[in-house]
């Protein structure tokens, strides 16, 4: 991470890199959501910030190639391949992002920002780039795209031999090789790193991405310039970074992490100070020239980190600033426990649930309660047994081994009544004569968010002024039309005592009669 010959900025970029994939791992509040939004933001002005360096780095490299050509002309002509390699692929992850935009239909704040806490839609690139386990064709033109990016630049970089080391990094970088999930299974790149997870991950994770292609343009570049121009070794060029044990602290909890000047230079500093206090050296400083830090990290929100290496160079005193920030959301003490259809649970059919618990991850989370089953981790299926309610018990552990847990009631209710059709149509209906006669009698379950299909066994038919038909199955039989053949226009034709089955055990209420009104 801090190793290599990546600057200090870009070192400092890794490390934000890392903030967010383990921030990536845990089910998020409304607060994380918000720290996704400002991880989004650094990255975005980092990419501004090695954009404009870069720009600096190619437009030297040009002038040496026109002042040195023998010299410089191959390198600069690499670095143009890289420019136009990089720009085409920065693009096409900017477009990626304005589709997540679109299709989530977010719109900027008055500050020209997006709404981070609002960006908790998991459903918009699970829908665009993948279709069950499999990709879909707009994924996997995502996936074709990434690759022909890595095919440019290793094309580039397998012109020379001393290239070879930035080839390995890039290429694990950019690797897209599968990855092994939680259970050890090993899924997609793609859906390991975008499936599932809230807009405002994903839209983070692009414009990291497009980070990573910053920072190869800006590695590249500086390996080109590398060839005739030795690396400065004066400590003016290290700055200090801060590695913290993890990404994000809950409130009142201690903060854990390391602070090193930067690629791990044993260089042994003569004063420490950290949010203005005087660190001691002999108990902070281990072999690799790290400085161990060990705060409370306060209330809820952004924290900085602030402070100074002191060195003495050249017999004078050198002082490197430290400058950190990092984010402290709440200690998680209620489960989130959802239904995927509506807010109470149905006998006879079964309920997926989503339950899980804020800052947690899925596999350390347990749910328990009567006709509750796990599916998958923080996937569930509730077919309620009998009563009017439920509880469902939630334990969890969190990631200092303290145990917590929630529970939540739920109502249970029957399926609703349906409601009798004919020819599809329910209520009241105006049909001709042989309409009728042909028509299938049916049953729906109207605002009815469950796929439950019905079968009508039997029905009653009563035409005026003769008695009513017995009728077993759902059309007509022949008592059923001798008796509409005696029917008038205009009589009105009441089919009553629908009987409906399921293709389950549980008992449908008869459905509601449907009236006709004969047209001829």
């Amino acid at each position: 991470m801090a190793g290599g010959k990546a600057s200090a900025r870009q070192k400092m970029i890794n490390l934000m890199y890392l903030v967010f994939i383990a921030m990536m791992a845990m089910n998020m509040s409304k607060e994380v959501l918000s720290a996704f939004g400002l991880m989004e933001t650094k990255f975005a002005n980092s990419n501004e910030a090695t954009t404009d360096r870069n720009d600096k780095l190619l437009a030297d490299l040009k002038v040496k190639g026109d002042e040195n050509p023998e010299q410089f002309k191959v390198p600069a002509a690499r670095a143009e391949q890289v420019k136009i390699a990089t720009d085409k692929f920065y693009t096409y992850l900017a477009g990626l992002k304005a589709d997540l935009i679109k299709q989530g239909k977010y719109e900027l704040n008055e500050q020209g920002k997006l709404p981070f806490e609002a960006m908790d839609k998991t459903d918009i690139l699970d829908e665009m780039w993948f279709t069950g386990d499999r990709l879909s064709k707009p994924g996997e033109a995502v996936m074709a795209e990434i690759e022909a990016y890595k095919a440019s630049i290793n094309e580039i970089l397998a012109t020379d031999e001393s290239y070879r080391g930035q080839a390995d990094a890039f290429n694990k970088l950019f690797s897209t090789e599968k990855v092994p999930n939680k259970d050890g299974k090993e899924i997609d790149w793609l859906s390991y790193h975008f499936k599932g997870f809230p807009a405002i991950a994903s839209f983070t994770k692009l414009t990291a991405m497009q980070n990573d292609v910053k920072v190869t343009e800006s590695e590249m570049l500086s390996l080109f310039l590398g060839n005739i121009v030795s690396e400065a070794t004066t400590l003016n060029n290290y700055q200090a970074i801060v590695l913290a044990d993890k990404s994000a602290f809950f409130a009142g909890e201690k903060f854990q992490g390391r602070v090193v000047i930067g690629k791990y230079a044993n260089v042994p500093p003569t004063k420490l100070v950290v949010k203005g206090e005087e660190i001691n050296l002999s108990e902070a400083i281990d072999s690799t020239g790290a400085a161990t830090l060990n705060f409370n990290v306060g209330n809820v929100g952004e924290g900085e980190i602030d402070g100074e290496f002191t060195f003495i160079e050249n017999g004078e005193e050198l002082k490197i600033p430290i400058k950190a920030n990092y984010v402290v959301v709440p200690r998680p003490n209620s489960a989130t426990i959802s239904a995927d259809k509506m807010n109470v649970v149905y006998r006879g059919v079964e309920n997926p649930m989503t339950i899980s618990f804020a800052g947690v991850p899925d596999n350390k989370v347990n749910a328990n309660a009567p006709g509750l089953r796990k599916v998958a981790n923080g996937k569930y299926i509730m077919s309620p047994q009998g009563g009017r309610e439920v509880t469902i018990s939630v334990s969890a552990t969190l990631d200092d081994g303290t145990p917590t847990a929630d529970k939540k009631l739920f109502r249970i209710k029957d399926i609703p009544k349906p409601e009798g059709t004919i020819a599809g149509t329910p209520n009241n209906v105006k049909l001709p004569r042989n309409n009728v006669e042909i028509a299938t009698i049916g049953a729906q379950l109207p605002d009815f968010d469950f796929e439950l299909p019905l079968t009508v066994t039997s029905f009653k038919i009563k035409i005026p002024g003769q008695p009513s038909v017995n009728v077993n199955g759902n059309k007509l039989n022949s008592q059923a039309k001798s008796a509409l053949r005696r029917a008038k226009r205009g009589d009105g034709i009441q089919i009553f005592d629908i009987k409906v089955k399921t293709n389950s055990s549980v008992r449908i209420k008869t459905a509601s009669p449907v009236f006709v009104e004969l047209a001829n």
